[in-house]
């Protein structure tokens, strides 16, 4: 059952990303539900919480070069989905080149017959210099 539940994680994710690749608001709003929160600690170790709409705003001003996910884990009951991915990506924002790797955690609700994101929680991934060959 938890390959499914990958599986299925894996298609709500892929077509997250296609519509935030396209910037497609309306797909978007239609996987992000409105109550959307998105969480976390920047790596200067500032918290964030976004909403929906400051995140479709925030989006609107990057230029995204590249999106890379992989779902390593998924959870579910009854209207419930949580996956556990790895990501990766490549932004241009206010004139800043942001690359980084991400361990996520998405909480996605079943909202009449879709599945819709409610909130996502963003562990950033320190970046190791000088790494053993």
């Amino acid at each position: 059952m938890a390959a499914s539940l990958v599986d299925q994680l894996s298609a709500l994710e892929s077509a997250w990303r296609a519509a935030l690749l396209a910037k497609d608001e309306t797909a978007l709003r239609e996987l992000i539900h409105p109550d959307f929160k998105l969480v976390g600690v920047r790596p200067t170790g500032e918290p964030i919480s976004v909403d929906l709409d400051a995140w479709v705003r925030a989006l609107a001003a990057m230029e995204i070069v590249a999106v890379e996910f992989n779902v390593i884990e998924g959870v579910g009951t009854g209207d419930t989905l949580i996956g556990t991915v790895d990501a990766c990506w490549k932004v241009r924002f206010m004139h800043q080149c942001i690359e980084e790797r991400v361990l996520l955690t998405d909480v996605w609700v079943r909202a009449g017959d879709r599945w819709q994101v409610i909130r996502r929680h963003t562990s950033f991934v320190p970046s190791v210099s000088g790494a053993d060959s």
